[in-house]
């Protein structure tokens, strides 16, 4: 039986690839991610037929416009049914993000801060504050706009919890199991580090759709998991 709490990331370049994958992947995988590089090319009628089959489905599409066009999108894709919608953590976004899920089933996470940024890649942007100064920020506020969770890195979920308690979820990116390559992603853990630090649900990508025997390298995160 596949963990859901394990997300398979489909950052895969066509809708075929995305099917192959999940075919390669069978019951190893319960849960799927769908992000922009598979959005412009059918990523939506993927997720109808992978809910279709009963699988979990999580929509990474990290919104971000002004209010009313958030919440007519929000609104807009709940017709896929899908399980999870990411939104950038800005209380004017997730809360026209929260009043256009109304009468859905999608829970709505709020991004904090990418993984992929570091201290140094803020302060380039124009961020006074570091990286964990402004996860936490926006954790708050998050809460505040009623959305159901976070997506946060590894190394903020236990700060996090220790903030703010249980009751919410915690999706990390940036996972890789031991010895594996961390690509761009700048602060990671392993899966049974993640889980220790509170997260609920984590999303690998490359470790598992790179790997030589994906279905093999899923029930390896999952064993680690279940560890």
């Amino acid at each position: 039986m596949a963990d859901p709490r394990l997300i398979a990331a489909l950052d895969l370049p066509a809708i075929a690839d995305a099917e192959a994958m999940t075919a390669r992947l069978g019951d190893a995988v319960s849960h799927y991610k769908i992000g922009l590089q598979l959005l412009p090319v059918g990523g939506m009628a993927l997720a109808a037929a992978l809910k279709s089959r009963g699988h979990e489905v999580f929509l990474d599409f990290k919104l971000h416009d002004i209010p009313a066009t958030v919440e007519k999108a929000t609104r807009s894709i709940t017709g896929a049914g899908a399980d999870l919608l990411t939104v950038h953590a800005e209380p004017p976004v997730m809360r026209a993000a929260h009043e256009g899920r109304k009468g859905s089933d999608l829970k709505l996470l709020g991004v904090t801060v990418l993984t992929a940024y570091d201290d140094a890649m803020l302060a380039e942007m124009g961020y006074a504050m570091g990286a964990r100064e402004l996860v936490m920020r926006r954790v708050g506020q998050a809460l505040d706009c009623g959305m159901d969770g976070v997506v946060a890195s590894p190394q903020e979920a236990a700060e996090i919890r220790a903030r703010y308690g249980d009751g919410f979820l915690i999706v990390t990116p940036g996972v890789r199991p031991a010895g594996a390559d961390m690509g761009d992603q700048k602060r990671v853990a392993t899966p049974a580090e993640a889980l220790k630090a509170g997260a609920s649900h984590l999303v690998v990508g490359r470790p598992i759709t790179a790997a030589p025997d994906p279905r093999a390298a899923a029930l390896e995160i999952a064993g680690e998991m279940a560890g």
